[in-house]
């Protein structure tokens, strides 16, 4: 499988916004979205008026990057929120939202989207009892995430509770941190989501 060895930070300058790639990293100083805000490269100063096509890729590419999935898959996401009711950009974002991986980020069980990936790759959670170990998979209502008392001693796992306080919890889920759980109450709707994204760019490009 194909994956990103390079600089994580790049891809936020690239991106021109912050893509919370290294988790509290990007809410201090240090984030170098904020120390250098252009993108990087010999030209990356320079102003460049993108055109209708460039935003639009663009836009695509912030949100693969954003949840760490590649273009066929992402493609096939895209497909299966066409097909679905309702209307295809917020489909396609409650799809995304809506993997294991960004479930278990979004309760505050892992500092990033690829540290989740990660523990969820090494079978650190149960998903309603049973031990899972891929990153990709949808949840549903009335999912139940947790982790198993042997891996609670886990230094990023012991301090879940800290980044709960810290960030805090979507409406559509319910964590306990104290019993390292978590429910899905709801599926997510597009207003729960509010990282800055034009999804309308993405189905626009797709639609070409």
């Amino acid at each position: 499988m194909a994956k990103y060895n390079d600089a994580k930070c790049r891809l936020c300058r690239r991106e021109g916004t912050k893509l919370f790639l290294k988790g509290d990293r990007c809410f201090t100083d240090k984030c170098a979205q904020e120390r250098r805000p252009y993108a990087p490269g010999q030209h990356g100063r320079a102003r460049k008026k993108l055109s209708e096509y460039a935003l639009q890729l663009r836009e695509k590419m912030k949100v693969r990057r954003i949840y760490g999935v590649l273009e066929k898959q992402f493609h096939g996401y895209f497909e299966d929120a066409e097909m679905a009711k309702g209307v295809t950009g917020a489909n396609l974002l409650a799809i995304l939202e809506r993997r294991l991986d960004n479930v278990v980020y979004r309760m505050g069980f892992a500092n990033s989207r690829s540290q989740a990936r990660q523990l969820v790759r090494h079978g650190i959670f149960t998903l309603n009892g049973r031990k899972v170990t891929i990153p990709s998979l949808q949840v549903r209502v009335g999912d139940e995430i947790a982790v198993p008392e042997k891996n609670r001693n886990i230094p990023v796992i012991a301090a879940a509770q800290d980044v709960i306080a810290r960030r805090g919890c979507p409406a559509w889920v319910e964590v306990d941190g104290a019993s390292f759980k978590g429910v899905i109450k709801a599926l997510p709707q597009r207003d729960d989501i509010q990282t800055p994204i034009e999804e309308s760019l993405i189905v626009e490009l797709y639609s070409k």
